[in-house]
C-alpha cells in the first residue's frame, strides 16, 4: 500500500483516505516527491528531448546490430 501524505506543523497528513484501523503502528521511510507541476514540467522536456534526432553518419542502424550482441 502507498500511502501519500502532507508533513505540517509536525504532523504527516494522508492526502486521501487511508484503509487502517484507528490507533494502527506503522512503519515508512517518506520520499519527497516534488509538486505535480513540477513532475509534468521535466517529463514535457524529457519528451522534447526523446524526440529530437541528431545526424549520426547512419543510414541504417539496424545494419550493425549484431555487432553489439555477445
Amino acid at each position: 500500500m502507498t500511502v501519500r501524505a502532507i508533513y505540517e506543523n509536525g504532523v504527516f497528513r494522508p492526502t486521501e483516505p487511508v484503509n487502517l484501523p484507528e490507533k494502527a503502528q506503522v512503519e515508512f521511510e517518506p520520499k519527497l516527491l516534488s509538486p505535480e507541476g513540477e513532475d509534468r514540467a521535466a517529463q514535457g522536456r524529457i519528451y522534447e528531448l526523446l524526440g529530437q534526432s541528431f545526424p549520426s553518419g547512419h543510414t541504417d542502424t539496424a545494419e550493425r546490430h549484431n555487432e553489439h550482441q555477445p
